[in-house]
């Protein structure tokens, strides 16, 4: 999240980094004259991608695959120090993909865009709020075209709500 648009209920600003051979989860957020401070969480070597899918006054929640297939939400309190809460979502079959880009749809839920590089194959899945191994993913099938650019990211647009997946 780089800035706070207008009407939004988030009136803090926050930057994350994963840094993945390490382990190490950064983030930095700016005091009232616009330093940023960062602050880092260890124990993320086996995540392999994440995305933003909530942002509250008090936390934000990321989704996250791991090498091993595992998803995960990832919820990380605006307070500090830095201490993330980790909830299983599955268990297996998402190692494949190296990018995940999230989309709000509706109020409480998400289009999930998963991105395989190695095949340049893309699916889509609808997924609801996020409720540990309760969330409700449905695969809404493959996306046309070939995607192998180096990186994927999704900015939301000035006035738009923030995210609220969890």
């Amino acid at each position: 999240m780089s800035g706070v648009p207008p009407g939004s209920t988030v009136t803090k600003s926050a930057r994350y980094g994963l840094d993945g051979a390490p382990g190490y989860l950064h983030r930095w957020v700016p005091d009232s004259k616009g330093v940023w401070h960062g602050e880092t969480a260890t124990g993320f070597s086996s995540v392999k991608t994440m995305a933003l899918i909530s942002e509250t006054q008090t936390y934000d929640t990321f989704l996250a695959n791991t090498r091993g297939g595992a998803l995960y939400t990832i919820r990380i309190p605006r307070t500090s120090p830095l201490k993330p809460i980790v909830k299983k979502v599955r268990t297996s079959t998402w190692q494949t993909f190296e990018s995940l880009v999230v989309e709000k749809c509706g109020a409480q839920s998400s289009l999930l865009t998963a991105i395989d590089k190695d095949t340049g194959s893309a699916y889509l899945y609808a997924v609801g709020h996020a409720n540990g191994t309760s969330t409700v993913i449905r695969g809404l099938g493959k996306v046309p075209g070939t995607f192998k650019d180096p990186v994927y990211s999704l900015g939301t647009p000035e006035g738009q709500p923030p995210l609220f997946g969890e």
